[in-house]
């Protein structure tokens, strides 16, 4: 049965409560999605072969050649700079108001949303959903309700989620416009059982076989189970669209929030988006993932390794002697092949006609060159040169030199960044709505200072629920996100450092100076350029404060 038929049937089922039959169409559809993404899944694996320096067995599957099988690691060092590079401009959020009503609101959550992200140690998550970007093209986060967190009052999780875990409709580039999203999870059988007593004794089969990564481990799935959760969005008859959530395991519902009166008509999440966050390094056309660095540089990786291989295979054989010899020889091969022994005895004369050394001929210069060439283009294709590395070379020893040429050689960093920092957009907004949607009960945050220090603040969403006005309008807050560079790299902190020595070198914080200097700053731009014109303004009304007196 096709896709779109299983959908067509499962939109006339919305008049009936979700079901055993629901369930059953859910399983049909998830297990053609996983069909549809099989090549994606095939390749994350190898991929992931190839962060683990086991590429060999990639390609060369077949071959029983006793090979030193050469292994460098000039793929790895690409993830791990361009990781270094992420980590280095983690971001944070601030909010802005849309409306003037709603600034003291947007203040607040500016303080509270980086609580809420400490929270849920999204560094830790955010460092390793970058790894997984980096080698795979796409990495997950998920932004859910943890009904069960702060001892059952609840709050905000966010999650790494496994792209081998997560299905959607085939063909799409946005998953919101998914017409279905499933994200499964392997559990302990006894565990789901003691925490859901309606599954004891009921045949828990799985809906589908989830792709395994190869394990240096033994994994043993035989007493775990799968567990799927089901994101759908209907259209209700007031043309409006929601978001329902069932939970399932085989043929056994656990939860559908369709089947609870205080969630038909609403929907599960009010933001009515799925809770999940997808951020593409290199997009592909047709589908929400991408493909990753280990896509773009492992085919000069595999040259590298087998010129490598080929090379040092050469080397070993030139550096142990082998020898041509007549079957009369007449020489004692035991004492020959033995290096403790000072002499060796034979029958006859000794010439090379008897007995003549094997020459290994040494590899042709071209294959260095080759070899260097291959090591050139996967630095090249990656955005990884030298100087991205820190290293001096062409003569350039000057440290600012260095931090120049490293700065304008990262732009390919700060376009990857950019993209990340677009989803941790969205993360925020799908917290801004669960914050509006859950918080009911107020709940206190320490809220970080510019200055190191912090301070305590109660929160609820008392603000942020919609409410009618004076002409019985509804109205809803509304809030941007605006990312900024929580930690910054040492160049940053050198390039501002240098700035502010420079301004000031050129007199203009002098009070005499303050109108040229703030028309010099207006047509400038640079972060903290406002604190700057503050800042000179302060000086100037100072000074001529002291002169009237």
């Amino acid at each position: 049965m096709k896709i779109n038929e299983l959908l067509k049937g499962k939109e006339a089922s919305r008049k009936r409560k979700i079901g055993e039959s629901e369930i059953a169409l859910a399983a049909e559809v998830l297990r053609e999605y996983k069909e549809a993404k099989s090549s994606l899944e095939n390749r994350i694996v190898e991929d992931e072969q190839w962060w683990k320096l086991r590429h060999w067995d990639t390609f060369r599957k077949d071959d029983k050649k006793d090979s030193s099988r050469s292994v460098s690691a000039w793929l790895f060092n690409t993830l791990a700079q361009k990781h270094a590079d992420a980590m280095d401009s983690y971001p944070e959020a601030s909010v802005l108001p849309r409306d003037k009503d709603d600034v003291e609101e947007a203040e607040k959550l500016s303080g509270i949303l980086p609580a809420i992200i400490e929270h849920n140690n999204f560094e830790e998550i955010y460092s390793d959903n970058w790894w997984y970007k980096l080698k795979h093209g796409s990495c997950a986060y998920g932004v859910f309700w943890n009904s069960s967190a702060e001892n059952g009052l609840g709050d905000i999780g966010i999650k790494k989620i496994d792209l081998l875990n997560i299905f959607w409709e085939p063909g799409i580039t946005d998953i919101q416009k998914s017409r279905n999203l499933f994200i499964v999870d392997l559990r302990d059988k006894d565990v789901l059982e003691s925490e859901y007593p309606l599954l004891r004794g009921k045949e828990l089969g799985n809906a589908i076989d989830i792709k395994q990564y190869i394990y240096d481990d033994t994994v043993d799935t035989k007493d775990k189970v799968l567990v799927v959760d089901w994101y759908y969005k209907i259209r209700t008859e007031d043309g409006k669209n929601i978001l329902h959530y069932a939970k399932f395991v085989g043929k056994n519902l656990l939860f559908a929030s369709e089947n609870l009166p205080e969630y038909e008509g609403r929907g599960w999440y009010d933001h009515g988006e799925y809770p999940v966050v997808l951020d593409t390094l290199f997009p592909e056309e047709g589908t929400p993932a991408g493909f990753g660095l280990v896509a773009v540089t492992k085919n000069p990786q595999m040259y590298i390794d087998r010129l490598n291989d080929a090379m040092l295979d050469n080397a070993l054989m030139a550096a142990k002697p082998r020898y041509f010899a007549k079957i009369s020889a007449g020489v004692n091969e035991q004492e020959f092949l033995d290096w403790s022994r000072p002499i060796v005895h034979v029958e006859g004369d000794i010439n090379e006609e008897r007995l003549r050394p094997i020459n290994v001929a040494s590899l042709p210069s071209s294959c260095m060159n080759i070899l260097q060439m291959k090591i050139d283009e996967l630095k090249e294709t990656s955005s990884n040169s030298d100087f991205n590395r820190g290293n001096a070379i062409g003569g350039v020893t000057a440290a600012s030199a260095i931090a120049a040429l490293q700065e304008a050689g990262n732009k390919v960093s700060r376009d990857m960044l950019k993209a990340s920092y677009r989803a941790f957009t969205r993360i925020n907004y799908l917290c801004i709505e669960l914050i509006r949607q859950f918080y009911t009960e107020r709940r206190s945050f320490r809220i970080a200072l510019p200055d190191g220090g912090y301070r305590f603040s109660d929160y609820s969403n008392e603000k942020l629920i919609i409410q009618k006005d004076e002409k019985s309008l509804y109205r809803k807050s509304v809030f941007d996100i605006a990312v900024k560079t929580q930690k910054k790299s040492p160049y940053t902190r050198l390039a501002q450092n240098e700035l502010a020595k420079e301004l000031f070198k050129l007199g203009f914080f002098n009070p005499e100076n303050a109108a040229q200097s703030l028309a010099a700053l207006e047509i400038m731009d640079f972060e903290g350029k406002r604190s700057i014109e503050e800042k000179i303004r302060e000086i100037s009304e100072r000074t001529k404060e002291n002169e009237g007196r």
